[in-house]
């Protein structure tokens, strides 16, 4: 285990190893380029594909016998390339300033102690909290479902959304004032994400702009506690949240109700993250509406200025929750050289200590602003 080769593989392998914590990079499903030989300041080409738009009619597609199909003129699927530029992220950051580098710095016997407790136990888990890796872990996986999330809500930019162009869906419709952060209420209008009206029609311009579901037929939505808060007093959407489903229940088979799990153990199922073995499974979200739904405490914090008479609050910067709602291919990423790793520091003084650090060659980018609704629910 002292071997410098092998420790950085253990813990770098960990890297790799998803959390249920930070959800949103496989919920996002992004469309990944990997390329060992690039390096940071060289780019990786992503692909965008456009839909054709309106098929046209059946006599529009008709052909004859001696019509050429291969023509100069014929037009192939339209693919945009994106080119992501590779920068080098590092971590642990400085707990004080983010932007300052640090590293994570265990002692020798410390690791040695460890290394017998894995051996005895064979819990990977009890290992890294021993020796405090654990922390070095979390700092990078919070640092990657973070960066996920702002990608995301890039497509706030684009404008108001519509079944034309995604952009962000403020409660009620409302139209953000010119400066971007001005919205306005009358008085009996909710400030507050509703599901009757908000949900419903947030989901129809998806639909209608051609938005793509992803496999399993639904879009997707990262959500904030407080906005979750909000949906799930619906009485609709909490019977739904409560005891979340995979679909239509067999009456032969009544063990496979919704809420079986509770009672029968069936660990990780029905929207729940569990443990198998001991390592934590994914949760699968819960559906409701034709988007399924993933509950995320790692969303950036966002204020606007509003007017809201009911709450007596008169042009204050308001705290508003996020709902992001997406389709697949919204996110791409281009990856360089061994991508996620585990580097040591040489300077251990004499082997008393490992000096480490989590280093990563990657370019992240936003490739379908369309495909992304950037939805928020005022706190009050």
């Amino acid at each position: 285990m002292w071997i410098d080769n092998d420790f950085p593989k253990l813990l770098g392998a960990e890297l790799y190893r998803p959390h249920p914590a930070y959800i949103i990079e496989m919920a996002v499903e992004p469309v990944v380029v990997h390329d060992f030989s690039k390096q940071p300041g060289q780019t990786v080409q992503l692909d965008r594909y456009r839909f054709w738009g309106k098929p046209g009619t059946k006599e529009s597609r008709e052909r004859t016998a001696d019509q050429t199909l291969g023509s100069a003129s014929a037009r192939n699927i339209v693919k945009d390339k994106v080119l992501v530029t590779l920068r080098e992220y590092t971590g642990p950051a400085d707990s004080r300033d983010a932007t300052q580098p640090s590293t994570f710095k265990v002692a020798r016997e410390t690791l040695i102690t460890a290394q017998r407790l894995l051996l005895d136990t064979g819990n990977l888990n009890v290992f890294h909290q021993s020796i405090g890796s654990l922390t070095l872990l979390d700092d990078y996986r919070r640092w990657r479902d973070r960066v996920f999330a702002n990608e995301l809500l890039k497509a706030d930019a684009c404008g108001q959304s519509s079944d034309e162009q995604g952009g962000y869906y403020m409660p009620g419709g409302k139209t953000r004032a010119t400066s971007g952060t001005v919205v306005t209420y009358d008085a009996g209008e909710s400030a507050k994400f509703d599901v009757k009206t908000d949900l419903l029609e947030v989901v129809k311009d998806m639909r209608k702009r051609n938005v793509p579901t992803f496999a399993d037929g639904y879009y997707r939505c990262i959500v904030d506690p407080t906005a979750m808060m909000h949906l799930r007093q619906n009485s609709d959407f909490r019977e739904i949240a409560r005891y979340p489903g995979t679909g239509m229940i067999n009456p032969m088979q009544p063990a496979l109700q919704p809420n079986a799990n509770f009672y029968q153990g069936m660990g990780p199922a029905y929207g729940q993250a569990g443990f198998v073995a001991g390592q934590p499974v994914m949760p699968t979200g819960f559906l409701f509406e034709g988007v399924r739904w993933f509950e995320s405490t790692n969303l950036p914090e966002q204020t606007f200025q509003v007017t809201i008479p009911d709450a007596s609050i008169t042009a204050a910067e308001t705290e508003a929750a996020q709902l992001i709602f997406f389709g697949p291919q919204a996110v791409g990423v281009g990856i360089g050289g061994n991508n996620a790793q585990i580097l040591l520091n040489n300077n251990d003084d004499f082997s008393r200590f490992i000096i480490m650090i989590w280093s990563l060659f990657a370019g992240f980018e936003t490739l379908n602003k369309d495909f992304i609704t950037v939805g928020y629910s005022f706190v009050y």
